[in-house]
């Protein structure tokens, strides 16, 4: 996202940029349609999914992670407290999975 600016601004309260999606999937097309030519898989790691074509995907696997093990990382990161009691919350009710069951 950073590297093809493939962002529409910040969001100061999360301290993060706000993805284009249509820019990111236009360009994600051609990817892995070339590497569909090539012969090659390709593996997609992304923190949601649910703007995804269901169709690009064989298989969807969702990462958890211990909640103390999470915070901890997320302080080593400087994250402010909302952005990591959003990234807590959203672990503890396991929204990302619950997102993958539905999208796929």
């Amino acid at each position: 996202v950073k590297q093809h600016k493939f962002y529409e601004g910040r969001d100061e309260k999360y301290d993060s940029l706000i993805l284009d999606e249509d820019r990111l999937l236009d360009h994600m097309e051609q990817m892995l349609a070339d590497a569909a030519e090539e012969g090659r898989g390709v593996v997609v790691d992304y923190h949601g999914c649910d703007f995804f074509p269901e169709r690009w995907f064989d298989l969807v696997l969702v990462l958890r992670a211990k909640t103390d093990v999470l915070y901890d990382r997320l302080v080593e990161r400087k994250y402010s407290e909302t952005k990591r009691n959003e990234n807590m919350e959203c672990e503890i009710m396991q929204v990302i999975l619950d997102e993958a069951r539905e999208s796929y």
